[in-house]
């Protein structure tokens, strides 16, 4: 518990450090985030905020992580799994605010890079790591082993996160706030079942989060990007897979689930009948549009998280 705290507050410290810095970098590259003519008004004034943020909290996570436990294959794993999703959010960043193309990345080659970091990451904590390939079912006791369909789970669960994540990132706050509660309970998932380094891990994780609010919190002077998002969701999908919890995943991170069904059930719902669900998606611009302050959806979003990460806590206890 100490160590994984001391990593926490070191990958907090790191972020909140580097930010000036790092911001400065980003502004002189002109990395400035285009916002969408479609959405909430009020938003097109953040047009010109650096983006690719999420460059701080990785430091921070990364430095925390290798000072706080030992460089081990897992702990590498996990961090070079993290930076792989990320490097695919940096190169769609760059090529939309760097290089002025506007879809970034072609969809392919976005999902091609997650679904093959998935399945290197099904295959990795499989074979090398231990995890092997049984499926633990929540509330029931029952174990399933998968065999060798085990890594396309791990590739399902690994882009899902990654694009519910991404999907979440739409308010100053939102997605690191949120992530912040979700990495919290892993870690406490990761100390019962006594893996000292995914605990230190999803400590650091926090502790980053928590530190990039520092700038992100509205007024946000940085957005973290696709660089960011990814990397976020491949954090918690990791640590998913090697505490065996892929299957409670969907309630600890239930306002993940949330935002990507509201837009699932949107362009369904507009495809079959023509008409919305919500007056935008994701949900949270819904609620924009309805005439809530932006810190105000934040808060409950978070209020939200919190929620259901401990239902998520309280479903491994039954």
């Amino acid at each position: 518990m100490a160590e994984a705290l001391k990593a926490l507050g070191l990958a907090a410290g790191i972020t909140i450090i580097l930010g000036p810095a790092v911001i400065a970098i980003l502004k002189r590259l002109k990395a400035g985030q285009t916002v969408r003519d479609d959405g909430p008004r009020r938003h097109l004034a953040k047009t010109g905020t650096p983006t690719m943020g999420g460059i701080l909290f990785l430091t921070g996570l990364t430095a925390a992580s290798l000072v706080m436990a030992p460089v081990s294959p897992l702990m590498l794993s996990a961090l070079i799994l993290t930076w792989g999703y990320a490097l695919i959010g940096l190169a769609d960043d760059g090529l939309k605010v760097v290089c002025h193309r506007p879809l970034g990345l072609y969809a392919r080659q976005k999902l091609g890079g997650q679904v093959f970091l998935g399945l290197v990451a099904g295959v990795v904590a499989m074979l090398w790591l231990g995890r092997g390939s049984a499926l633990q079912v929540p509330l029931t006791g029952l174990t399933l082993d998968l065999g060798w369909s085990y890594p396309l789970l791990a590739a399902l669960l690994m882009v899902a996160t990654t694009n519910a994540v991404n999907l979440t990132d739409g308010l100053d706050g939102l997605a690191a706030g949120i992530t912040l509660w979700v990495a919290l309970a892993y870690g406490l998932i990761a100390l019962a079942a006594e893996q000292r380094e995914m605990a230190i891990f999803a400590a650091a994780l926090a502790g980053g989060c928590l530190g990039f609010l520092a700038y992100n919190f509205h007024p946000a002077k940085v957005f973290m990007g696709d660089t960011g998002s990814l990397a976020l969701g491949a954090a918690i999908g990791f640590l998913a897979i090697m505490t065996r919890t892929e299957l409670v995943l969907p309630v600890l991170g239930g306002v993940y689930v949330i935002e990507a069904l509201s837009v699932i059930l949107q362009v369904a719902s507009f495809r079959l009948t023509g008409r919305r669900l919500f007056r935008m998606s994701p949900l949270h611009h819904h609620f924009e549009l309805a005439g809530w302050p932006e810190t105000r959806v934040v808060l409950f979003f978070w209020v939200l998280a919190i929620v259901l990460a401990a239902a998520g806590l309280y479903v491994l206890t039954i």
